[in-house]
């Protein structure tokens, strides 16, 4: 059974009256499609959400009514609000019976649990498509395609053209193309010796704050390098003490030489 949809017509067009039908509890939505033109229309948001939820929305001919018409329509676009669980917009196509559709179907897993990779093998079931692009009329349109694991070993994989298709679909795919679309893989376990070794080598790496401990003989070098540093100094030190207390010598040498001059001239007035 088709799920129902009840709509109005949408008169008012715009970014304004669009923010107003949000403010309302309503949606702004569009049908097209088909041999009639483009209609705009408004839904009620909380069924619309509600609708969104289930799987079969999304994949199945809906029966949508306007004005008292119902029409069989295909959800095509949802445009959500960033942060908030609210609808935007909502855009259906019309579907005609003689026209083939292109549409993306569900996949449903069924007897991983029975698989040998999984029951004998220990391995576990990865899922690589969860839909598959597929073409079909409106009236073979099904709700989702079964992928049997039962007989899938660790190691095999379960490829697109080797699903059993329900009668008139098709795979919307290239000719050279058979996309992956579940495989038994064996969960990478890690031992006791290698978490030790892994924790072992992590510590042995210094951190930004903490320097590299030196190597042997190293600190000797470093060791002998800061004593001659430091015995650098101390010369230097010595040196310009030796220098300083040259130039005071010299100063007194200079007073003094300043202080004969002086008794020479006494010496003559005493003469005189």
């Amino acid at each position: 059974m088709a799920i129902e949809i009840v709509a109005r017509k949408r008169e008012a067009q715009g970014t304004g009256p669009a923010r107003r039908l949000r403010r309302q509890g309503r949606v702004p939505g569009i049908v097209y499609g088909g041999d009639k033109d483009a209609l705009n229309i408004e839904l009620d948001h909380k069924d619309l959400y509600l609708n969104l939820r289930n799987e079969r929305f999304h994949a199945s001919i809906l029966s949508l009514e306007v004005s008292g018409a119902k029409e069989q329509v295909l959800l095509r676009a949802v445009t959500m609000h960033p942060y908030r669980p609210q609808v935007e917009h909502v855009d259906f196509q019309r579907v005609l019976k003689n026209k083939k559709l292109h549409m993306k179907v569900p996949l449903h897993f069924v007897n991983a649990e029975k698989s040998p990779g999984v029951k004998d093998q220990g391995g576990v079931v990865s899922h690589v498509l969860n839909e598959l692009n597929i073409t079909c009329l409106p009236d073979d349109l099904p709700e989702f395609i079964e992928v049997d694991l039962g007989n899938l070993a660790v190691g095999n994989s379960i490829h697109a053209r080797d699903l059993n298709l329900p009668k008139g679909v098709e795979l919307a795919l290239g000719k050279a193309e058979n996309p992956v679309v579940a495989t038994v893989v064996v969960p990478q376990l890690i031992t006791e010796e290698e978490e030790v070794a892994a924790v072992v080598s992590a510590a042995e790496v210094p951190t930004t704050e903490q320097a590299a401990e030196p190597k042997e003989g190293e600190a000797g070098a470093e060791g002998e390098k800061g004593a001659a540093a430091k015995g650098g100094d101390k010369a230097a030190a010595a040196k310009g003490g030796d220098k300083a207390a040259a130039a005071k010598g010299g100063d007194k040498a200079a007073a003094k030489g300043g202080e004969k001059p002086a008794a020479d001239k006494a010496d003559k007035k005493d003469k005189k």
